[in-house]
């Protein structure tokens, strides 16, 4: 990334950050590029370069109605996804995905054996711990609401006997390809066997679009577990990839999000906002 670029990059995440402390109410392009130090006019060209929309309808995007539109005009039934297509060898959310998931009794030692890599980069929606095993990504988690302590010990629990080492040069690639939406990426699922169900069923969710979790608990064959469904969702150890933000209540409401609703809404206006530019 050239100066410039960087200098950009910086401008829109802080410009993201206080779109979202602003909890819903809408900020005006003249007082957001004002506290960007920028003229209106180059902040609106530099935003919408960046994220795809103006900062207007950016912000349309964070708010609840937003959530409800996507439920009446993008939800996804997981069953007809499957049936096209979107399953793991398929294409997903722009980026090839394919995924190995670990073994049952593998998952019961608790990650015993496993050696598992780690670091901390950039996102679009904040910074990101990224972590690998020799099979792939593995996990990536957001540290803004948290803190890195906070998150590298949420993620480290998971899998508490498995041998931890920082190693951001390993995967710094897979988080680029990751953001960056290109490559060839291999997952590493590691969790119990419901949990990988309900995973795999949210890597059906394309890009853009929004499922509930009765849905993804019929998807499962298990209807009546909307609660585990939801507890499956949580504990996703691959935020972003394995799409949880795309998970909605029936209702409307956005539901938890595990590293804070803001990502969530981050990210969902980010998704929504591609789609709009490019016309899907």
């Amino acid at each position: 990334m050239d100066q410039e670029a960087s200098y950009h990059y910086a401008v829109i995440r802080r410009a993201i950050d206080r779109i979202d402390a602003a909890g819903g109410q809408t900020l005006a392009l003249d007082q957001l590029a004002a506290e960007m130090n920028m003229s209106p006019a180059h902040f609106q060209r530099v935003f919408s370069a960046w994220v795809g929309v103006s900062p207007k309808r950016y912000q349309q995007y964070l708010t609840l109605d937003h959530a409800r539109a996507l439920l009446r005009d993008r939800f996804t039934t997981l069953e007809a996804a499957h049936a096209l297509g979107l399953s793991g060898t398929g294409r997903l959310h722009d980026l090839f995905l394919r995924w190995e998931a670990m073994s049952p009794g593998d998952y019961a030692r608790h990650g015993e054996g496993l050696a598992i890599s780690y670091g901390f980069c950039p996102s679009p929606f904040g910074e990101a711990l990224a972590m690998a095993t020799d099979k792939g990504l593995c996990g990536l988690a957001f540290t803004g609401e948290i803190g890195r302590e906070a998150a590298l010990a949420d993620m480290r629990a998971r899998w508490p006997k498995a041998r931890f080492s920082e190693n951001p040069d390993q995967v710094a690639p897979l988080a680029a390809a990751a953001f960056g939406q290109k490559g060839d990426l291999r997952l590493h699922l590691i969790g119990a066997p419901f949990q990988i169900k309900v995973w795999e069923a949210l890597l059906r969710v394309p890009s853009g679009h929004v499922t509930t979790y009765s849905e993804i608990a019929r998807a499962v064959g298990n209807p009546r577990a909307v609660r585990a469904v939801g507890s499956a969702v949580g504990r996703n150890p691959i935020s972003y990839l394995i799409p949880c933000h795309r998970a909605l209540r029936k209702d409307g409401a956005l539901g938890g999000y595990h590293w804070g609703l803001g990502v969530k809404r981050a990210m969902l206006a980010h998704e929504s906002a591609r789609a709009e530019a490019i016309g899907a």
